[in-house]
């Protein structure tokens, strides 16, 4: 929907007059420190954390810590390439594609490390997320309905 004219700058207003008031960041960060888990704040928490995980859970901690950390950071190298295609006027050239494909190609293997600690396959993740995504939109097809109306089992 397109703001009117007479909107938008009512809408301004508000805005500033919201960044005007003060925040109180000292009552924010006590929420923030009340609000994290013992191994995200404790060095010797996250350590039994991880040693129970890896030694009676059977999960692989420096796969699952190397895979989790490095999706996310060139994912992000990924996301900013195409930002600058989008959003700064970056050419979308030859070049830019074989970056983008480098970059993709780190996602790849920080995704296959996570195959490794998961004892699974790409193939297996594929067939699971098939299956996930066919029980989700059984016509075969995407509906904005079945895409926000999931059922209870559906992450």
């Amino acid at each position: 929907m397109i703001m009117k004219k007479r909107n938008l700058k009512k809408h301004l207003r508000d805005l500033n007059s919201n960044m005007a008031q003060i925040i109180d960041t000292n009552k924010y960060i006590e929420f923030v420190r009340q609000t994290t888990s013992p191994a995200s704040s404790d060095f010797a928490q996250l350590l039994t954390r991880m040693t129970e995980l890896e030694a009676t859970l059977d999960a692989d901690v420096p796969r699952l810590l190397t895979a989790a950390l490095g999706v996310s950071a060139e994912a992000g190298e990924l996301v900013e390439i195409i930002k600058k295609v989008f959003l700064q006027g970056k050419p979308y050239n030859d070049e830019t594609k074989q970056h983008l494909l480098r970059e993709f190609s780190d996602v790849m293997w920080y995704l296959a490390q996570l195959c490794i600690a998961m004892d699974t396959t790409f193939e297996e993740i594929m067939k699971i997320n098939y299956e996930k995504l066919s029980a989700r939109y059984p016509e075969g097809t995407f509906s904005v309905y079945h895409s926000e109306n999931r059922a209870d089992n559906d992450l």
